[in-house]
């Protein structure tokens, strides 16, 4: 067996000389074998539930007692000697040896590799300990060590002006304002040391200040450490000496206070406030009256009605576009930023994530900014990781680069709506009136200092973060080249009560957003549907006159007005309609195709009115197509049988014992079979529903149609994975829907009149001839004095026969040896509208009433309706003694039947598959709802008509001569 290190030799030896079967067999011996018991479950450890004299092995993930004489160091991954004791040797973890030192010698060095004698005594550590003022020298100039350690005291005197540093190992010179103000490094009284400077108490120091943090959201306000220590040495460096730096610290402490102002309290704002009116004799910069030498720009002033003129006064110098690589398609945001302490940082563009709180992929984050995309994106962020990547904030001064004519780079600065600022305790922001506003300039992420109470070490008892960021893009007005109004930053911010930070979250959201005026558009909008609203009430007003001319009736009652409604519910179901149709083409086509900007789709809160015009669309088209429904299953039908009885046969008498001779019965089953025809008719579409449906869900979510809804300027039907998704706009993805809806509908409409109908099947035509070979005549009643005539008298005198002389009848028929098929001789016009006299009206209700008596007084004319009355859809001439047969070459009597209402039905179907959409932003379960709804009005017609049908009166020719 090989073993130790000269095993591993002759392993290698072997390897080398052996045979390939030698080799395995070594390999069998050499590599660890799996016990059939072992398993791969450990233990959970964590480094801080180490024992004091344990640290955590990173490599076995678990807790190891240090050695002899060691503890665990402060990280808790290695060990350390205990006080009292010197290194020998230290290779990490606890490879480490500890020799006590001598008694003489019982402290040990920084490095804690020797022992040497403290003359001041010992610190907790072991180490020398020295009084304040004073440094430890442990070394000579050239590193020898001393056997006793000294405590040099630093020379404060005027000819060095020095002190200890932090550490307590040199000397440093002393800050500058206690040589200024003392000539020495003592702030003693009457001067005033905060912040670690040193103050005159004879100059124009500002009174009165608070060092409170407050959080308005929480409704709580306490000493924030950061502000008692900082606060007042800031406000004092940066009034008295118009420090920078100082001023910049003085700033982001009013920042960190949301920018509040409070007149009667000397907070941050207040503070700065004073300092910028007292400073009126210094120059402005960059020509800006809010923004004054030495002081940052934080305010746009407090003047009621300043914010529109900021925001919407001055257009940017620059133009944008969607696709010209000529002019600007991306927002090329850029941010000074400064750190906590007031010391500026850097320049850095806003790409990469800067502001977004919420982790992506880069070009992800980038989309943010490519000019038309509007952009959300919400996340839930663990508190803990807030807390580790923010220790202390960031401060940004967003401005946005552009280059002018001259192709010189300028930078605009970028205002700020903050919601948590309150000025006189009114949170201003939070109205809806620009008017009131208070603009800002300066803003951070996460501010996790200044909720720090007692100790700037410690955990924060408060947390404040930007939980909502938008950035709101204005169009200027009538702009034809990309013109845009300076952007605006509306942030809002959070304050949370820390508890228990790995069990806390907190959601948040970056938005960019873009929006024009629609007031012209709202005024074209309104005087469209004024004009076409007009149009709908006189349609409405003809379709009642002629409804009251074909029940009879001139008087105007109730019925009459209720019909009126119903009519104009669908008429203006149709404005509605057009309207959306036409709105949402006009968004899509101007939007997607545009280059230099001129039109921006209308935000989410913009849509409600387009939203509510879709919703009247469809409610009022519901209830045009239920008063339809209802129509149709309610008219009366007859079916005539011309059929004459074939001879007689002898009948025995029931009762008498004898027979006598009876006519022969005409059958039923001829009558039976066109009832059934008319059935099966009755929802015959010029669409196929299921191929509709499933089409126009095949392009947009295969094909990708549904990405032309998506609010950004790419007309791409294909998007990548790993790049953005904008939002959908309510508006666009309507007019996707009705575009490919009314295309498809119409290409299958015009499909089914030009190919299919012509050469596979004309159901409507077929019933026609079904009538004429079965000699039976249909008579339809829509209304009570108007209807239709099938005219299906066979011009063979008689069809129950059989089929050598059915088919003799049919050549003689395609010979011309016959008769033509129409109601008046040589004619072919089968089928007419029927206005029916009051008198023909009454025989009608007799009949059905009793069918004993037989009716020959009745009387009609045939006649051809007149352009316009076809055109308005009404008869001008009141048939009163007798009935008017008006030719119909188009087959009307289809429209008591779904063939003749497709395009009601088609509008119907596309409106609720639109509101199905809408509402729940799923194309898919917009199809099927969509579809199971059309099958669920197909099972009612259908079986609603076959009962109605049922339950009239079928009645032979001997009652209707």
């Amino acid at each position: 067996m090989v073993t130790g290190g000269g095993g591993a030799a002759a392993a290698m030896e072997a390897w080398s000389t052996s045979s390939p079967v030698a080799v395995t067999a070594l390999l069998l011996l050499v590599l660890p074998r799996l016990s059939q018991a072992q398993t791969f479950s450990l233990p959970f450890r964590q480094p801080e539930t180490c024992g004091h004299n344990q640290y955590f092995d990173i490599s076995a993930l678990s807790c190891v007692s240090c050695g002899a004489n060691q503890r665990q160091d402060s990280r808790g991954t290695s060990c350390v000697c205990l006080p009292g004791f010197q290194m020998i040797s230290n290779n990490g973890g606890p490879d480490i040896i500890c020799k006590k030192c001598p008694e003489n010698m019982k402290g040990v060095t920084q490095d804690g590799w020797n022992c040497i004698s403290c003359p001041s005594g010992l610190t907790t550590e072991g180490k020398c300990h020295c009084p304040t003022g004073h440094i430890l020298v442990e070394r000579d100039t050239n590193g020898t060590l001393l056997s006793q350690a000294t405590c040099k005291l630093c020379d404060e005197n005027e000819n060095s002006f020095t002190v200890a540093n932090a550490v307590g190992d040199r000397c440093v010179r002393c800050e500058p304002t206690f040589i200024n103000i003392s000539r020495s490094c003592a702030c003693s009284d009457p001067n005033i040391l905060t912040g670690g400077l040193c103050f005159s108490s004879t100059g124009n120091f500002p009174p009165r200040m608070i060092s409170a943090a407050r959080y308005g959201e929480l409704g709580k306000s306490f000493t924030s450490e950061w502000f008692a220590k900082y606060l007042q040495s800031s406000a004092a460096a940066c009034w008295l000496y118009a420090n920078l730096t100082s001023c910049q610290a003085l700033g982001n402490i009013c920042v960190m206070n949301m920018n509040s102002y409070d007149p009667a309290t000397f907070d941050a704002c207040r503070l700065f406030q004073f300092i910028f009116e007292n400073t009126v004799g210094l120059r402005t910069v960059h020509s800006v009256s809010f923004w004054r030498q030495n002081l940052p720009w934080l305010f746009y002033g407090d003047q009621l009605g300043l914010a529109p003129q900021v925001l919407s006064t001055t257009p940017l110098p620059t133009n944008f576009s969607f696709r010209d690589q000529n002019q600007n398609t991306k927002l090329k945001f850029v941010a000074a930023s400064y750190d906590v302490r007031g010391n500026f940082l850097k320049w850095q563009t806003l790409e990469g994530g800067v502001l977004q709180l919420c982790p992506d992929t880069e070009t992800r984050l980038n989309a943010a900014y490519s000019f038309g995309t509007t952009y959300q994106q919400n996340c839930e962020i663990p508190l803990s990781k807030i807390l580790t990547d923010f220790p202390t904030p960031i401060f940004y001064d967003v401005y946005l680069e552009y280059t002018d004519e001259n192709q010189h780079q300028h930078i605009w600065a970028v205002p700020v709506l903050n919601l948590n600022l309150q000025h006189n305790k009114i949170f201003v922001n939070q109205d809806g009136s620009s008017s009131k506003w208070l603009l800002t300039r300066r803003i951070f992420l996460v501010d996790a200092v200044s909720g720090r109470e007692n100790d700037l070490g410690s955990q924060p008892r408060l947390i404040r973060i930007a939980t909502q960021i938008s950035l709101s893009i204005h169009l200027v007005p009538n702009t034809k080249n990309g013109n845009i109004y300076p952007p605006l930053i509306t942030i809002a911010y959070s304050d949370l009560d820390i508890k228990d930070p790995n069990s806390q979250s907190v959601k948040v959201s970056f938005s960019v957003k873009y929006e024009m005026n629609q007031g012209e558009a709202h005024v074209q909008t309104d005087i469209a549907l004024g004009v076409l609203g007009g149009l709908a009430v006189l349609s409405s007003l003809l379709k009642t006159a002629g409804w009251k001319r074909r029940i009879g009736s001139p008087v105007i009652d109730l019925q009459t007005v209720m019909k009126f409604l119903v009519y104009y519910a669908g008429d203006l179901a149709n404005v509605f309609f057009i309207i959306t149709v036409g709105t949402g083409l006009y968004w899509l086509i101007f939007f997607k195709a545009q280059k230099s900007v001129s039109v921006l789709l209308p935000m989410p809160a913009q849509e409600k009115r387009f939203v509510t015009y879709v919703g009247c669309a469809f409610a009022l088209k519901a209830l045009q197509f239920l008063h339809k429904l209802i129509s149709q299953i309610t008219i009366d039908i007859f079916f005539i049988d011309w059929e004459r009885p074939k001879g007689k046969v002898l009948k025995a008498v029931e009762g008498e014992g004898g027979v006598r001779s009876a006519t022969v019965p005409v059958s039923i089953w001829r009558t039976y079979f066109v009832a059934n025809e008319w059935n099966e008719i009755q929802t015959v579409r010029k669409i196929n529903p299921l191929f509709q449906v499933l089409t126009v869900l095949f392009l947009l979510e295969v094909v990708g149609f549904k990405n032309l809804a998506l609010m950004d300027s790419s007309s791409s039907l294909s998007r990548s994975p790993a790049s953005y998704i904008a939002p959908y706009s309510r508006i666009l993805r309507y007019a996707v829907s009705t575009a490919l809806w009314l295309v498809i509908g119409i290409i299958q409409i015009m499909f089914f009149a030009v190919f299919y109908e012509r050469f596979i099947e004309d159901k409507i035509r077929q019933f026609v001839d079904l009538c004429c070979m079965s000699n039976i005549s249909v008579f339809l009643l829509s209304h009570k004095c108007f209807g239709y005539y099938i005219h299906g008298r066979s011009v063979h005198g008689h069809a129950d026969t059989n089929m050598e002389e059915m088919n003799m009848n049919l050549k003689r028929e395609a010979e011309s040896l016959c008769s033509q098929r129409g109601l008046v001789p040589n004619t072919d016009g089968q089928t007419f509208q029927i206005a029916i006299s009051s008198q023909m009206r009454q025989h009608y209700d007799r009949i059905h009433e009793t069918l004993t008596r037989v009716h020959k007084e009745m009387d009609y004319f045939i006649k051809d309706k007149l352009l316009l009355e076809r055109i308005l859809g009404m008869e001008f001439m009141e048939p009163m003694e007798k009935s008017i047969f008006y030719n119909d070459e188009g087959y009307s009597f289809s429209s008591v039947l779904y063939y003749g209402n497709e395009a009601t039905l088609l509008i119907y179907d596309l409106l609720f598959f639109c509101v199905v959409d809408l509402a729940c932003q799923n194309f898919i379960l917009a199809a099927f709802l969509t579809y199971l709804q059309q099958e669920i009005f197909r099972f009612i017609r259908n079986t609603v008509g076959q009962k109605n049908l049922a339950s009239k009166t079928l009645v032979d020719q001997r009652f209707l001569i």
